[in-house]
């Protein structure tokens, strides 16, 4: 009974980082883009302690990792791409840049859960590339150029340490 407890703990954080990640596109649905991008960064928190409880106790779980990802794509692809396209000047560009930048996380995620590395990642983690467009979206800046640059950071062969 214990260890169902402890192998569920850190999938209420991952379900803490998807949530935030619903709750980042509904505030920008509603027009309250700084909140949006709070919650990104919310996200971003959950993500950091599901990983670490999940080693911590020992309970790594291919459940797990397959929620980590589908959360991650929320509220690291989807919510900062959403951001992205409210506050961009309509474009040709933007609208390729918000297009991309999802599907792109999306390849990375699926990539690293097909082929995991231990130490590094291959590509930039979504992380990392959805944050800087989550804090350009809580000083109402966008920048399509940026947007594609992280987009296809996600599924370049670069080699990122992992922390």
């Amino acid at each position: 009974m214990l260890t169902q407890v402890a192998k569920a703990v850190p999938n209420f954080f991952t379900m803490g980082n998807l949530l935030c990640g619903v709750l980042s596109i509904t505030f920008n649905m509603s027009g309250f883009i700084e909140f949006s991008s709070v919650f990104i960064f919310c996200s971003a928190i959950f993500d950091l302690l599901d990983g670490r409880v999940a080693r911590g106790l020992k309970v790594n779980s291919e459940l797990g990792v397959q929620l980590d990802s589908l959360a991650d794509i929320v509220s690291f692809g989807v919510a900062p791409a959403l951001i992205f396209h409210t506050i961009a000047a309509p474009s040709l560009l933007t609208s390729l840049a918000f297009i991309l930048f999802p599907i792109m996380g999306a390849l990375r995620l699926a990539r690293f859960n097909v082929k995991p590395t231990i130490g590094y990642f291959s590509g930039l983690p979504i992380p990392a590339a959805g944050l800087p467009l989550a804090a350009m979206g809580f000083f109402s800046y966008s920048n399509a150029w940026i947007t594609l640059i992280l987009a296809l950071l996600m599924v370049t062969p670069i080699r990122v340490k992992k922390l």
